[in-house]
This record gives C-alpha cells, sequence and structure tokens, in this order.
C-alpha cells in the first residue's frame, strides 16, 4: 500500500507545535526560575503533559473526522538550512502514525506526572526533576511530530540528554552518575549509526524529508538501501537497548522510579521502533536490513527474557522484561508491511501495563523503605491492596491473559512470527513461556507467601496521588487490547505501508491453532513458577550459590559489560596508550628535538655577540680578507 502523501495544515492543525512547546515551555520555566518555583514547580510541570494529551486528543478526533486520503497533515514552522540543493525545514507531520504516539506519550507521560508529585514530594530537587521530565516528553514529542529525519534527531538527542539527566538526577549516588554515564556513551555508538543514515539520505535524496525519503527509497541501488538500514537499525538498537547495545537498560534502574516507567513505557526506548516503522520505505528496499531487524529483536527478546530471571531486584526484572517485549516489537517491525501494525498495537498495549507495573514497583519501594530486593518482600497483597490488584492487572496483560491487553497485540505477532520463519515463531513462542515464568515468579515474591519483610519496614498503602495513576493504567492494562484490537492495523496501515484489508482484522474471539499453543506454553512457564517459588516454598533472604551457566549469566546481564569491555574499552585503552606514546616519542619527539637542535645553534651562535668591540673588528676583518680572497681567486679564474 503507497503512504498518502501529507495534505497543508489547516485550522487546529495548525496549532500542533503547542504539543511541543507546552512541555518545552514549562522546562525551561522550572529549570531557570530557581527556587522560586520549588512551592508550585510540580503542579506546573504536571499540568504541562495534561495540557498536550488534551491538544493531542482534540487532534486525534480531528483526523477522524477526515477521509483516508486527508489524514497526513504537514505543519511548516520554518526554514531551517538552505544550501546548495539542499532545503532543510522545521515541520511537522501529524498522521494515523504520530498521533498515537502523541496520545501514548502525554496519557502516560502525564500520569507518571501525578504519580511523581507523591512519589518526590520528599526531595528538595522535586521542581528541578519536573523540569527535566518536561524536557524529555517535549523532546520525545519532537521526535515522533517531525516531518523529517534531521528534526527527528533534534530531538532524538534531546531524548538522550533528558535520559542522562533523569537517570543521575540522584548523582550524590556514585552507581546513579555511572548509569548516566554509561546510557550516554552507548547511546552515542547508536547516534553515530543514526546521523550517518542522515548523512547518506542527504547524499542519496538530498533531502531528510520522510516524503523525498519514501518517493526516492524504490530507486535506491540494493546494496545502498542495506548500508542505510542497517545504519537505522543501529540507531534503534541504542535508544531502544537492543542487542548489542542493551547494557545501559538495567543500570537505568539507578534514577527514580519514576523515571523507569517514563523510559520503559513511553518515551526512550520506544523510540527505535518508531524510527524503523516510519522508515518501513527503506527497509521493503532491502531483505536483508529487514532480517537483520528480525534477528535482532528476536535474540533481544530471549535475552531479556533470560536475564529477568535471574534478578532478584523488581526494577531490574521490569528492565529485562521491556528489553524482551521491545524485542518482540521490533521482530515484528522487521517482517514487514504484515507487521509493522502489529509492532506499534504491542507498543502501545506495552505502554500501558509496563507503566503500570513501574509505578506498581515503586509503591511497593515505598512502602518498603526503598528496598528493591523480591526475597526481602512477600505477603504484600493484603497490606497494599490497591498496588496488588494493579500490578496484577498488568501481570495479566504482560503474559497474554486472555482478555487483557497483551494477549492480543503479543499474540498477533507471535502468529506473524510463524508466517515469516518457523523457527523465529518458535523462539517467539519460548519467550512467551519464560515471559510467564519470570512475571510469576515475580508475582509470588513480592505479593504472595510469608512475610520476610527486613526489621524496622511496616509495609503500607501509597497515598492517593500515586494509587489513581495506578487504577487508570490498571484498567487500561485490561481493555486497552480490546480496544484496539481490528481497529489499530486499518488505522496504521496508510503511514506505515501496511497490508491489512477491511475484512481481515481479527475478532475478539478470534482463535488460531498458534494462539492455542501460546496459551498451553504460557501455562507452563506459570505452572514451573508456582512449582518453585509458589506460596510454600521456601525463599531465602539472599540468593543463593549457583554453578548453573544460565543463572550465572542472567545475574551478570549475559556478560554484556564484560563483552563491552573486552572487545571495545580495553582495545581502546591499548590503541590509546599507544598513539600517546606515539603522539610523545614522535609528535612531541620531533618538535622537542628541533627547539632543542635550534637552541643548541642559538646558543652557540650568541657566543659570538660577546660586547667586546675587538672581537666585532676581528670579525670584519676576517670577513673583509674572505670576501677579498674570494675577489682575487675570481678574477684569476
Amino acid at each position: 500500500m503507497d503512504v498518502v502523501s501529507p495534505v497543508a495544515a489547516t485550522g487546529l492543525f495548525s496549532y500542533a507545535w503547542l504539543l511541543i512547546a507546552i512541555p518545552a515551555a514549562s522546562a525551561a520555566v522550572l529549570l531557570l526560575i530557581g527556587r522560586a518555583g520549588d512551592a508550585w514547580g510540580h503542579l506546573l510541570g504536571t499540568l504541562a503533559p495534561l495540557a498536550s494529551f488534551v491538544i493531542g486528543l482534540l487532534l486525534f478526533v480531528a483526523l477522524l473526522g477526515r477521509d483516508e486520503a486527508q489524514r497526513s497533515v504537514s505543519v511548516p514552522l520554518y526554514d531551517w538550512i538552505s544550501s546548495g540543493r539542499w532545503h532543510i525545514g522545521v515541520g511537522l507531520q501529524v498522521d494515523q502514525l504520530s498521533i498515537v504516539f502523541v496520545l501514548l506519550i502525554t496519557f502516560v507521560g502525564g500520569l507518571i506526572h501525578v504519580y511523581s508529585v507523591g512519589y518526590m514530594a520528599d526531595d528538595e530537587r522535586r521542581r528541578r526533576f519536573f523540569g527535566f521530565l518536561n524536557l524529555f516528553v517535549a523532546s520525545m514529542l519532537l521526535l515522533v511530530l517531525a516531518d523529517n529525519y534531521l528534526v527527528l534527531f533534534v530531538g532524538w538527542e534531546g531524548v538522550g540528554l533528558a535520559s542522562y539527566l533523569l537517570i543521575g538526577f540522584w548523582s550524590h549516588k556514585p552507581s546513579a552518575a555511572t548509569a548516566a554515564k554509561k546510557a550516554f556513551v552507548v547511546n552515542r555508538v547508536g547516534d553515530m549509526g543514526m546521523s550517518l543514515a542522515i548523512m547518506f539520505m542527504l547524499y542519496c535524496f538530498g533531502s531528510s524529508a520522510f516524503v523525498d525519503v519514501n518517493a526516492g527509497a524504490p530507486q535506491l541501488p540494493s546494496t545502498a538501501a542495506l548500508v542505510m538500514g542497517l545504519l537505522l537499525l543501529l540507531g534503534a538498537c541504542g535508544k531502544s537497548a537492543q542487542v548489542p547495545l542493551q547494557s545501559w537498560l538495567l543500570d537505568a534502574m539507578e534514577g527514580p522510579t519514576p523515571v523507569s516507567a517514563l523510559i520503559h513505557a513511553a518515551t526512550m526506548v520506544t523510540a527505535g521502533v518508531y524510527l524503523v516503522t516510519r522508515s518501513h520505505a527503506v527497509f521493503a528496499e532491502s531483505q536483508a536490513a529487514s532480517t537483520a531487524v528480525v534477528i535482532v529483536g528476536t535474540v533481544t527478546l530471549l535475552f531479556g527474557a533470560w536475564i529477568g530471571c535471574a534478578k532478584d531486584d523488581i526494577k531490574k526484572v521490569l528492565a529485562g522484561s521491556t528489553m524482551s517485549q521491545i524485542g518482540y516489537m521490533m521482530l515484528a517491525a522487521g517482517i514487514g508491511p504484515a507487521g509493522y501494525a502489529f509492532a506499534i498495537f504491542h507498543l502501545l498495549t506495552h505502554g500501558f501495563f509496563k507503566a503500570n507495573m513501574f509505578l506498581g514497583a515503586g509503591s511497593v519501594m515505598h512502602g518498603m523503605d526503598d528496598d528493591v530486593n523480591m526475597r526481602h518482600y512477600g505477603g504484600l497483597a493484603r497490606l497494599m491492596p490497591v498496588t496488588f490488584v494493579t500490578f496484577a492487572a498488568g501481570y495479566l496483560a504482560i503474559i497474554g491473559f486472555p482478555g487483557f491487553a497483551g494477549y492480543f497485540s503479543k499474540d498477533h505477532i507471535i502468529e506473524a512470527a510463524f508466517e515469516r520463519n518457523t523457527v523465529i515463531g518458535v523462539l517467539a513462542l519460548v519467550g512467551a513461556g519464560v515471559t510467564a515464568f519470570y512475571m510469576t515468579r515475580l508475582m509470588l515474591m513480592t505479593f504472595l507467601g510469608a512475610r520476610r519483610h527486613q526489621p524496622g519496614v511496616h509495609p503500607h498503602e501509597s497515598p492517593l496521588v500515586m494509587t489513581v495513576p495506578l487504577v487508570l493504567l490498571g484498567i487500561a492494562s485490561v481493555i486497552g487490547g480490546a480496544v484496539l484490537n481490528g481497529w489499530i492495523e486499518g488505522w496504521l496501515d496508510p503511514a506505515v505501508g501496511g497490508e491489512h484489508a477491511a475484512g481481515e482484522q481479527a475478532g475478539l474471539l478470534h482463535v488460531s491453532l498458534v494462539g492455542v499453543v501460546t496459551l498451553v506454553v504460557v501455562a507452563a512457564g506459570i505452572v514451573v513458577s508456582v512449582l518453585l517459588f509458589g506460596p510454600r516454598r521456601r525463599i531465602p533472604a539472599e540468593a543463593p550459590a549457583s554453578r548453573s551457566p544460565f543463572t550465572l549469566a542472567g545475574r551478570r546481564d549475559l556478560y554484556g559489560d564484560a563483552f563491552n569491555e573486552a572487545v571495545f574499552m580495553r582495545p581502546g585503552q591499548q590503541m590509546t596508550a599507544a598513539l600517546a606514546r606515539f603522539d610523545s616519542a614522535a609528535v612531541d619527539g620531533t618538535a622537542s628535538g628541533t627547539g632543542a637542535t635550534l637552541a643548541d645553534l642559538s646558543g652557540r651562535l650568541r657566543r659570538v655577540q660577546n660586547g667586546f668591540v675587538r672581537s666585532y673588528a676581528l670579525t670584519m676583518v676576517a670577513g673583509a680578507a674572505v670576501v677579498g680572497a674570494v675577489l682575487v681567486l675570481g678574477r684569476l679564474g
């Protein structure tokens, strides 16, 4: 299906820039006003994304009222770069794809802001925290609303900056400062691929606008399409924490829990999926690049699930889960036209239940004196009933329990994976079983069984300002999939080149062989987890030593840090040391040697300038004698 060309903005769409401007202006006020805004800064910071949500909702309704051919709207703002054949403007593109991201970012982001009012109530830098959150939301909105890759890259880098500031918000902790730097550095690797891809687009098409890239992609040579696709994939791997650039994500849990929810549910990790989906025209011209996306997604969904099985830190279990679920989305995006809509469908449902569970984890930590070790929990269901019920909704959604959000979106991906390749389908199916195992383990260790609380800890339910967002996200985790199923595919297809005919959307009661097998595998994962970690099982306060290579690898994040150190850091350090020695011996040595030689020569010549007249007279006589001798010899010759 061809992508519809954007039409000029009119009416309400002319004000789409307010979506970005409101949180950006709020961030500027909160970060510049100083302590004068401490008393009300969190309120302004919370109102900003909620205001953008209202505008986004109005734009969505306006798009619904248009014909399909009129649902891609161009909002030019100003000319940015005009040089030779390059004319790059700053503009927005409001279409079916960007508007669903806008609604996800502002709705989930707004609820996270509300939750943060209570979670960060005792932090003396709360105003600054909300300023950084607003910057994060504004950057992500710019990323998804940009009408060309160069403006998208501005938002892309803004997201990277905001994540650095938020992950390291508690920079007084060395672990938080280190995690922020690690996320920043690892993402620079992906950003290199992204920037090179944009440069290549400018070379190939003379433009980075989506319209021009989509129009020119079919004329690309296969090698050029492959290179461009792989560079875009490298950028996506960095932002979405896909193998091999996944090592930053688990360390990012050092930031405040609302940051983890924002990164994992509504902003940063979804950027890579958006990039691949938005670049569908490029990947359509290279089967090898699309296959690379499928492989990366499949490997990552298994790696993330593996890590989730081995962690006792509740936030790191959820972080491993995010790796895995984003892997499912990348797998779907790599499948091509049949999978793009499914990737975004799962991205939306994941945004609901993952934000729900991360905020639920924060609620548990709030009641457990900031302890993150699940081995110190147990029996919290009765002590924290709202947190338990809402978290359970997210749990049932992520494992794909029938009727809950993840049941619809993830099953579509697994079915599409089997249609693409049986091996890929089987691996995606295995990932679903492992997800059920480690998420059931988390539920059992946290909310059920005997209480294993540390001395002095008194679990209690969180305040209303924290539980209301949990309830709303819990409701979305229950009904989100059913509401979107059968509609989202047809809605997105014009923007992503999808291939879902009106009669092909699955209904609520859609049953397939793959779906039945998936439920059996999920049930098996639950049963195994109950047998190992059920209420009657004794859970030691500390993780028992293990000789299993699988457990050890999972606990050490599959040796991602060790690999990076051995392959990149150590050789880089050795190369740097060798270059330093070369610089010292060759470059500096040559310069210093030349200087020393000239200094020695000047010292010797300086002796001639001794200040005695008789010496100067003798020199003149000697010089005259030499000149005379030369003249005489010249005449004789």
